[in-house]
């Protein structure tokens, strides 16, 4: 058996190389077809992964904990106490990589020629450090000192519309606890960096600040919170639940449904190219191989005349069709790891970085494309491609002997 399986492999392999420009022509269709399917693959998920992570940073974290009712009205009315034993013992155990209380309500800023309505958030510094953008994003000036902190952190739009700079005076107004207009002054300590419409539209100043100016006293706004492994995320909301029952505990999901339906459509937008990908490729492939067989016509009759039966003929010529659709998609995997090497550091979307960042991503995307999905997506163009010429192959082989007589 195994005398038979090697000569059929190499009798399969010497007629690949027989007529070199059709092997080449499937060699091209496959190549081509699975390295777009596995580039296209990582531009997408590097699209997906970055405005993902831009949504995360901007605030929301994996999931939050807010007042009932602080979502559909986010005032200062709806404020959250303390966090209770249950619910830090869980926000400080393992499975949390980091969590940080805030104070956000809706505000209005004014400078010497400007007032625009933005949201105060109050934060405590050090906490925000791997969870949101604020901790290392100011662009000029200097971060704010910590969580009792005076000044006020504004981003560079603002900024420019306000006409104001670091080291100048503004003043935030907003309603407080009691219900009356309150407002004090800050000097503006530092600008930083966002995505435009995260620039224009936030302030940030320390947390104590932010409940001295609202007579909040302990009480807060919300709580973010990041977990090292994502996969337990619905797990752990159920437990935050559990621990606080009055609160309202959604993850990311719940918070950013747009970000959640782009991810979804990026996994969509993959499962399609590579099925128009392989519908593409399975023409190619069908196409070149009749082709072969037409040309080979005579070879097979006067191999089925001397004995070999039509099923071996068919395994030889699909043991063809193996090889060849192997070499190229081993082609395409070398030129996939070529392309991500290129490209290690980053693309650059240059001018179209500001379309970019309005779609939640970053200016420059990182390709990625995980181990198991390049040999999931590989395999998968291998085995489709191999059963693409299976049964015209077999039709073929049963009418060699009748086209064989026509042609004589």
């Amino acid at each position: 058996m195994m005398d038979r399986f090697a000569l059929m492999f190499a009798m399969a392999w010497r007629n690949l190389w027989r007529n070199p420009r059709r092997t080449g022509l499937i060699l091209i269709a496959v190549g081509v077809g699975a390295w777009s399917m596995l580039t296209f693959t990582a531009v997408l998920q590097a699209w997906s992964v970055s405005n993902l992570e831009t949504t995360l940073r901007n605030l929301t974290g994996h999931g939050q904990i807010h007042a009932r009712g602080y979502l559909d009205n986010p005032g200062v009315d709806h404020r959250l106490a303390a966090p209770t034993d249950a619910l830090r013992n869980l926000l400080d155990g393992t499975e949390v990589a980091q969590w940080a209380p805030r104070v956000r309500v809706p505000a209005s800023i004014q400078s010497e020629y400007e007032t625009w309505p933005v949201t105060l958030t109050g934060i405590d510094p050090a906490r925000e450090r791997g969870l949101s953008f604020i901790a290392d994003a100011v662009h000029q000036g200097d971060m704010l000192a910590g969580a009792d902190a005076s000044g006020v952190l504004l981003g560079r739009k603002l900024a420019k519309r306000l006409h104001t700079d670091v080291g100048k005076r503004v003043v935030l107004m907003s309603q407080g606890a009691n219900g009356d207009l309150v407002e004090r002054g800050f000097r503006v300590t530092g600008l930083f960096s966002a995505s435009p419409e995260v620039e224009e539209a936030n302030v940030f100043v320390s947390i104590s600040a932010a409940q001295s100016i609202l007579g909040m006293g302990s009480n807060i706004s919300e709580i973010a919170f990041d977990l090292h492994d994502l996969a337990v995320l619905p797990a752990f909301v159920a437990r935050l639940q559990a621990a606080a029952p009055g609160d309202d505990v959604r993850s990311w999901q719940a918070l950013q449904p747009m970000t959640y339906a782009i991810n979804e459509m990026m996994n969509a937008f993959v499962q399609l190219w590579i099925g128009v990908m392989f519908i593409l490729m399975a023409f190619g492939i069908v196409n070149t191989l009749l082709m072969s067989l037409h040309e080979r016509v005579r070879e097979l009759a006067l191999l089925q005349a001397l004995g070999l039966r039509p099923r071996l003929i068919f395994a030889q010529v699909t043991l063809e069709a193996v090889l060849v659709v192997a070499l190229g998609v081993i082609a395409a995997m070398l030129g996939t790891a070529v392309t991500l090497l290129i490209f290690r550091n980053g693309v650059d979307l240059g001018f179209l970085a500001r379309g970019a960042e309005w779609f939640g991503a970053a200016r420059v995307l990182y390709l990625h494309i995980g181990a198991q999905q390049f040999a999931d997506i590989s395999l998968l163009v291998w085995v489709l491609g191999v059963l693409a010429g299976l049964v015209p192959t077999w039709r073929m082989i049963r009418r060699v002997p009748i086209d064989a007589i026509n042609r004589g």
